[in-house]
């Protein structure tokens, strides 16, 4: 240190003004590399997030497709005709029988899913309420005035 502070002309305030204008220096390096590494993460993260939110996307629409098409796919409980699109809560309301002129037979309540979608919890609500016995018809009258 001594040859180092003889080189620097014996000063002690240059060795100092030396010493703290590299760490200056090495500081501001470090946060620049810091900001760039930071950067370089935030994009990989939104590219992330983009390509979940496009797979999320195509799995909405295609349940959504699913479900218009479903009455006329195989193994659907009853007839297209007798079914109607209601959305939510559930998909569609199905009248055996009455595409055909004849009595209705049965009144369906028809929730479709796709890949491995799971019933919301209003669906189980609706279908235990059903399982349970706990439908009903009810006759609603406008009031005249």
């Amino acid at each position: 240190m001594s040859s180092f502070l003889a080189y620097l002309g014996g000063n002690p305030l240059l060795v100092c003004f030396l010493l703290v204008v590299i760490f200056l220096i090495a500081f501001f390096l470090g946060h620049e590399t810091g900001v760039i590494r930071a950067k370089m993460g935030e994009k990989s993260r939104i590219r992330a997030e983009r390509e979940d939110a496009v797979k999320k996307s195509r799995a909405v629409i295609g349940g959504q497709v699913g479900e218009q098409l479903a009455p006329f796919l195989p193994d659907f409980p009853c007839n297209a005709g007798d079914v109607r699109f209601v959305g939510k809560p559930v998909d569609f309301v199905g009248f055996v029988g009455a595409s055909e002129g004849k009595a209705i037979k049965e009144v369906l309540l028809i929730e479709v899913k796709t890949g491995k979608a799971t019933l919301s919890e209003r669906e189980e609500q609706i279908k235990k309420a059903v399982e349970a016995g706990r439908v009903r018809y009810v006759e609603y009258r406008v009031p005249r005035r």
